[in-house]
Order: C-alpha cells, then sequence, then structure tokens
C-alpha cells in the first residue's frame, strides 16, 4: 500500500527534512507540505490524504485547529503531531492522532508512524482482529518483558508512549493511546477521558471524589473518566454485569 500524505510545518528547514524522511519511505507515493495551517486547510479541502504530519505551534491557524478541521471530513487522514513540546500530547490523542513526535524527529520514529499508518489504512476499524497485541512485548535496556493484554487493567497516554498499568506495575511502550483504543475494543478496553483507556472487566465500581471528579476504580488504581464518556463507561459496565464479565480480580 502506498500514501499520500501532506507535512504542514512553518519552519522551513524542518519543513524540508520531513519531507526528506518521508519520501525515502517506501510506503510513501507522494509528500505535500503546507507552511501554515491556513494553507494546509486549502490543500485538505481539495485533494485527498492519507495522513498528515502536523506542527502545533504555528502562527494564525495552529496544529490543533486545524486537526479539528481534519477530524470534520467525510474521509479524514490520520494525523501525526510532530512538535517540540510534551504539553499537548494527552490533548492530541484526545483528537484522536495516531502518533506524538517530538522534535528532533528520529527517521525511525518517522518509519514507524507511516507503518502504524499503513496498517491502519489496510485494516479498518471495525475489522480489527481481537489478537493484535494480546501479549505486548517492551524492550527495557538489557532485557524484554512480555506483558498480557489481559492483565493490563488501563492505559494512559504519556507523552510519545503509553503507560500500562497492571497489578504488579506499570510498563512504558511506544504506541499510541488512539491505536489501542482500535486494535483493544473487541477485548474490552473503552475510552473514558482523552487521556486514557480502561479494561471494563477490571472496573469493580464508579466512585465521584473531590479532586478528580468521577473515577473507575480498578485494583490498579484510579481512572479519571469524563463527563463525554460517563454515560458510555456505565452503559458497558451494566452491560458487563449482566453477562458476569466484571471482577476480574476476584476470580
Amino acid at each position: 500500500m502506498t500514501l499520500r500524505v501532506l507535512v504542514v510545518e512553518d519552519e522551513p528547514s524542518t519543513r524540508e527534512e520531513l519531507n526528506g524522511f518521508l519520501a525515502d519511505t517506501p510506503e510513501i507515493a507522494e509528500v505535500l507540505s503546507a507552511d501554515s495551517g491556513e494553507a494546509a486547510v486549502r490543500l485538505l479541502g481539495g485533494a485527498g490524504f492519507d495522513a498528515v504530519f502536523l506542527d502545533i505551534s504555528m502562527p494564525g491557524l495552529d496544529g490543533m485547529e486545524v486537526a479539528r478541521v481534519v477530524s470534520m471530513l467525510s474521509r479524514p487522514p490520520a494525523i501525526v503531531f510532530v512538535t517540540a513540546s510534551e504539553s499537548h500530547a494527552i490533548e492530541a490523542f484526545g483528537i484522536g492522532a495516531v502518533d506524538y513526535l517530538l522534535k528532533p524527529v528520529r527517521p525511525e520514529r518517522l518509519a514507524d508512524s507511516v507503518a502504524r499508518i499503513a496498517r491502519l489504512r489496510r485494516a479498518p476499524r471495525e475489522s480489527a482482529p481481537t489478537d493484535e497485541l494480546a501479549v505486548v512485548q517492551i524492550e527495557h535496556s538489557r532485557r524484554t518483558v512480555f506483558v498480557r493484554r489481559d492483565d493490563i487493567q488501563f492505559a494512559e497516554a504519556h507523552g510519545d508512549y503509553v503507560r500500562l498499568h497492571t497489578a504488579e506495575g506499570t510498563h512504558l511502550i511506544r504506541l499510541s493511546l488512539s491505536y489501542l483504543e482500535d486494535v483493544w475494543a473487541p477485548a474490552g478496553f473503552v475510552r473514558v477521558h482523552r487521556g486514557y483507556l480502561v479494561a471494563v472487566g477490571w472496573v469493580h465500581d464508579l466512585r465521584v471524589t473531590s479532586s478528580a471528579g468521577l473515577v473507575a476504580c480498578t485494583p490498579a488504581g484510579d481512572v479519571p473518566v469524563s463527563r463525554r464518556h460517563a454515560r458510555g463507561l456505565k452503559d458497558r459496565l451494566m452491560d458487563a454485569a449482566r453477562h458476569g464479565e466484571l471482577g476480574r480480580a476476584a476470580r
């Protein structure tokens, strides 16, 4: 599969560097570029793209505003944010970004993003295989850890990574929260906040706190639940309770 992508970056040297990296990637058929958010919106409105590599801090229309325009397209391209700051990561994944790259961008990280986009284009969300990432392989400096998806109680966006929470501790993996939401939805993981997924079967109750508002309580910790996602989570929990799928920790 070959991809048509758009690079949106106001800094000329960074724009040229990204264009060069992407043009050398086998999955990329064509790379176009825009030097502002306004120019990007004009291009996106007139031609189809598979992905947009988007800077956040730009004069005029910034990257977050462009991303919201992208999300309204009938066939929106995948969004990869390319930025110098980690501060927008949770908001970025809440918008539905596939990846979040920090400058200076390493070619191998860019290649990872392109490969992920190609996989998503080949396999629509509704047909994502239920066993994808059933076991997560995490590389440390001198060892490899294998974590079963069924042991993961919730996942938290963390910059370029996702932090996976289990009863034994936490693990960082270089994937986007949106990607995990796609491939783990059939296994019972649901979005409860722009920066969090929770495994429905691990939730033993919901609680209102003075500091975080509504939280989903799991043995590994409390997970914040936004107002936007509260009703959907309650419906999923009720359905899971009817089918005897709650309370994994007690089994």
